[in-house]
C-alpha cells in the first residue's frame, strides 16, 4: 500500500506540512517495503485556487491509497474520496513519526475536511 503524506521537505525527517493542497512536497511511502518518494507540489504552493484539487488529482496519479497531513480543505478532501483516497490527519511532527503512527492505526482518518478552503 502507498501513502503520500503533505511534507516541509524531502526526506522522512522532515516535518509534516500541515497544509495538504499547499505542501512544499509529498512524500509517497510503499509501507510495505519501506521505499520512499518525494514529489515537488509547487505547481500548488503559490496558486491563487483550487490547490487542494490539484494536490488531490496528483496524490492519486501517484497510486496512493491513503493521504496523511495535518489538514484537509472541502475541496481537497472530496477529490481524495472521489479518488476513492483515505485521509488521515496527524500533527506537527517527521513524515517518518507519521508513517509509523499510520502503521500503528494511530491516526485518524477524516471523514470530512476539517478547515475552510483557502486556510493558509
Amino acid at each position: 500500500m502507498k501513502i503520500a503524506i503533505s511534507a516541509s521537505g524531502k526526506d522522512m525527517s522532515s516535518e509534516v506540512d500541515l497544509r495538504f493542497g499547499r505542501a512544499k512536497y509529498f512524500i509517497v511511502v510503499d509501507v510495505e517495503t519501506g521505499e520512499s518518494v518525494a514529489h515537488d507540489n509547487a505547481q500548488n504552493l503559490n496558486a491563487a485556487q483550487g490547490a487542494g484539487i490539484q494536490a488531490a488529482q496528483n496524490v492519486a496519479s501517484l497510486g496512493a491509497q491513503a493521504a496523511l497531513s495535518g489538514n484537509f480543505g472541502p475541496k481537497a478532501f472530496r477529490t481524495l474520496v472521489a479518488a476513492g483516497i483515505k485521509a488521515y490527519l496527524c500533527g506537527q511532527m517527521s513524515v517518518a513519526e507519521a508513517v509509523k503512527k499510520f502503521k500503528a492505526g494511530e491516526l485518524k482518518e477524516a471523514t470530512a475536511a476539517n478547515v475552510e478552503g483557502h486556510w493558509a
